[in-house]
Formats: C-alpha cells, sequence, structure tokens
C-alpha cells in the first residue's frame, strides 16, 4: 500500500499523503470523477486525493461534494471540512467534523526562489533573510530552497483554509519568524486571525497544515 504518511492529529481530524503508483483503474471504481480533467497525470491526482477522504473516514460522503465559485470543494452539510493537495506523484488531503482546516504539499525547487518576492511581505523577506545586507530587499539570494518552499506551503495552506479567494498571498497572510527545522510549527496571521501552522520535510516533500476549531473560523 502507498501510504507515504498518516497523522491522526485529535479524535476528529486526520491527513495523510498518498504516493500514487496505481493506475486510474485503482481509484476509478471508488472515486467519481466530478468534473471533466484531460490531462491523465492531473486526472490520476484528483482521483488519489478523494481516495483518501474516505480512507481517512470511511463514511466520507464523496457524492454530496459541491464546487464552489473559488474552486475549493466543500460539504453543503459541512459534516466535514476538508482540504486536498496534490504534487508529483503525490496526493495529501486533510479532514475533520470539528476544525476548519488547510493543507499544502510542495515539492522543493529552485523556481520558489523566483517568486519569493511576491509572495513574501517586505518585512518577512527581511525577518526570513531572502535579502542580502548586500542587495535590496525582494532580490533573490541563496535562501534555502527547502525553507522558502514551506513558507509558500504555509501560505497555500492558509488560501485553503480560508476558502474564499481573493488573498494577497504578501499582504493579507504574514508568517512569525521561526527556527526552520525537519518538524515543527509556527505562528501565523490571516488578516486579524491568529493561526498556528504545522509542518514536516520529508525527502524531496514539504507538507504544512492548519486547523482552527469553528468558533475561530472567521467565516462563521
Amino acid at each position: 500500500m502507498p501510504l507515504f504518511y498518516q497523522q491522526n492529529i485529535n479524535a476528529t481530524t486526520r491527513l495523510a499523503i498518498w504516493k500514487i503508483e496505481e493506475t486510474e483503474d485503482f481509484f476509478a471504481g471508488t472515486v467519481p470523477l466530478q468534473r471533466e480533467i484531460t490531462h491523465p497525470h492531473k486526472r490520476l491526482q484528483h482521483l488519489a486525493a478523494r481516495y483518501l477522504l474516505r480512507y481517512l473516514f470511511p463514511g466520507f460522503p464523496y457524492e454530496d461534494i459541491l464546487i464552489a465559485s473559488t474552486r475549493k470543494p466543500f460539504l453543503a452539510n459541512e459534516q466535514y471540512h476538508f482540504s486536498i493537495s496534490h504534487c508529483g506523484d503525490f496526493a495529501a488531503a486533510i479532514v475533520s467534523s470539528s476544525n476548519r482546516v488547510g493543507i499544502d504539499i510542495e515539492i522543493p525547487t529552485a523556481k520558489v526562489v523566483k517568486i519569493a518576492n511576491k509572495f513574501l511581505h517586505e518585512q518577512e523577506q527581511i525577518e526570513f533573510g531572502v535579502g542580502n545586507s548586500d542587495s535590496t530587499v525582494g532580490q533573490l539570494t541563496d535562501q534555502p530552497i527547502n525553507q522558502l518552499t514551506l513558507l509558500w506551503s504555509a501560505k497555500e495552506a492558509i488560501f485553503k483554509w480560508w476558502g474564499n479567494g481573493e488573498v494577497d498571498f504578501s499582504e493579507m497572510i504574514r508568517l512569525e519568524k521561526f527556527d526552520f527545522s525537519n518538524k515543527g510549527h509556527f505562528n501565523a496571521w490571516f488578516k486579524q486571525t491568529a493561526l498556528q501552522l504545522h509542518y514536516e520535510m520529508f525527502d524531496k516533500l514539504c507538507l504544512a497544515w492548519v486547523a482552527t476549531p469553528l468558533k475561530q473560523d472567521p467565516n462563521h
């Protein structure tokens, strides 16, 4: 079984990462394809991510998934809150019956260096050392690719947690400085809402997720 990683966060919230090694036929008998996806690998990613929803909670109602105008999948009755992500040959999902959630996985590549000054606020660039003392803020440096990937993944996870689109990553999502390691958590803000981001760095894969009680949810 290509289950890459699983974590039971609490009694009502679980996440998992699946390494896709199967053909489409493995998922097709279980997971409905809710929209036309012409690219074979993207279709496989789509199916694998949704397969995890019922893997984590066997009673998850695939047939009730709706797609918001922001392209976020959701359940109208909010029996479960969930978020999915896929990258390369990996798919990930987080599901909860009590928390609003967001998840993101990324494969670290040098491309993140080119966009760092677009998703990080100037103050974040200074705090995380994205600018050299000999260069202006926004000019890219030898910042470790893994750490920059984590910062991007964290903001993506928050964006999915929010779920309503129209987010300026550099202005509306702020990350507090932390000591980077292979696993941990740090504080962040979305507008006026304080959040705690959790992360883990695997070999050539970055995971970031956030979960908040519904009473903290700015949509409720």
